[in-house]
């Protein structure tokens, strides 16, 4: 009696905000130094919960996921954990770059030359394994989206013991032949670098309405603001160009993905003008086991109208394949 009349003061003395406080995705960021790199993450969730390791995309920071997302993604009780890539956001890479021009990059990738990049994208899966090792997780989740995508495969082949699953948003095999860039978006991802931060928060905006579907009317003002607070965090179109670099030096992909055994879920959308969706389905095609969902008009952004079809599609994936987080501790 007593040990229910004790369970039953827990329960009812638990504040209603728990979850909220649990969730919270306004915590403090923190500073993983490791070596030649120095990396800022943010950590949501409980400690105990099994971990979720966020991988973005080409020049975005951590908070280019959205909070909500991240908030949605810790109640289903996982430890969220999105972090700035290297050369990106507060995130350092500590090493200086050796001299690189992305228009001569460029120009041998299109002429079928080898490309230069500082580093690679091998390089940067290694940072999100040093970031868990540092943190003195063993085993977790993965979510990649776009480029943080292609980092994410490498990071379960590198590592495949320690990656419970593998999700994949927006992402691709790098196979050569497949559909190309809408040319509009080329064009905008080409221009000079903005002169100062007026011109540079417009041209974000204008990039981001771009990669957007065509079924959603974006608001003007709400991109310009979110362009505005990232411009503001960070900026560093430099890192950016290095990062296109190890994208474009990164041959395919597809033997990788031939030999890779960690249970997958790719997710794509039908209206992605940057990595058409045959890239989402390529990319299934040459992983045995793995799932693909493809969602009507999603292009390649987190646009509100697609957050409930992308966390329908990806939560219960996790959910399926949740097991207790084991720490490098607890070996």
């Amino acid at each position: 009696m007593r040990a229910l009349l004790l369970f039953l003061f827990f329960l009812f003395s638990v504040p209603a905000s728990f979850a909220d406080q649990r969730c919270d995705t306004q915590v403090a960021v923190q500073r993983a130094e490791l070596g030649d790199l120095s990396l800022v993450y943010q950590s949501v969730g409980a400690p105990r919960d099994p971990a979720l390791l966020l991988v973005m995309g080409l020049g975005g920071q951590l908070i280019h996921w959205p909070d909500d997302v991240v908030e949605a993604l810790c109640r289903q009780g996982f430890r969220v954990i999105r972090y700035d890539n290297r050369d990106v956001g507060l995130s350092r890479w500590n090493q200086l770059p050796p001299s690189a021009n992305l228009t001569v990059e460029l120009l041998r990738y299109k002429l079928g030359l080898p490309v230069s990049a500082p580093y690679t994208l091998t390089d940067m899966a290694g940072d999100g394994l040093r970031l868990m090792d540092s943190l003195g997780i063993r085993q977790f989740h993965v979510l990649g989206v776009s480029m943080g995508g292609m980092i994410a495969q490498h990071l379960a082949a590198m590592a495949p013991e320690r990656v419970r699953s593998l999700t994949l948003v927006m992402s691709s095999s790098g196979a050569a032949g497949l559909p190309a860039p809408d040319p509009a978006l080329v064009q905008l991802l080409a221009r000079r670098s903005a002169p100062n931060r007026e011109v540079a928060i417009e041209q974000q905006a204008d990039l981001l309405a771009a990669l957007g579907s065509p079924q959603v009317r974006d608001d003007r003002a709400a991109l310009l603001q979110q362009a505005a607070v990232a411009y503001d965090r960070a900026f560093n179109p430099d890192g950016a160009k290095r990062q296109i670099m190890a994208i474009l030096a990164e041959p395919s992909r597809v033997a990788l993905l031939n030999q890779l055994r960690v249970p997958t879920l790719v997710v794509h959308g039908t209206a992605d003008p940057l990595l058409p969706v045959m890239h989402g389905v390529h990319l299934a095609a040459h992983i045995q086991g793995s799932q693909l969902r493809l969602i009507p008009g999603l292009a390649h952004r987190f646009q509100e109208p697609f957050k409930a079809p992308l966390l329908g599609a990806v939560l219960p994936y996790l959910q399926s394949h949740r097991q207790d987080v084991t720490h490098i501790a607890g070996l």
